[in-house]
């Protein structure tokens, strides 16, 4: 089991803050995005995210394997 964690306007997308998906693994965090929006519809933002993996900033390419926590950090502005 992998869990991801959504925030800001990717939760709100998703209707929900944490996801926990069954996959086969290991997989890149770029097939997880891909299903995540395969699964939820477009998540507008999610491809220029901030991702971490088990609280470790990580790119797309880094394999996760069960028991991972991905979270997904959207761009935010503010002033």
């Amino acid at each position: 089991m992998v869990q991801i964690l959504l925030f800001a306007s990717l939760a709100q997308q998703a209707g929900t803050r944490k996801i926990s998906l069954e996959l086969d693994t290991p997989v890149t965090i770029e097939q997880v995005r891909d299903h995540l929006q395969n699964q939820l519809g477009q998540l507008t933002g999610i491809e220029n995210a901030l991702i971490a993996v088990n609280e470790e900033y990580a790119d797309l390419t880094v394999e996760i394997t069960k028991g991972d926590t991905i979270a997904f950090i959207p761009p935010v502005s503010g002033g």
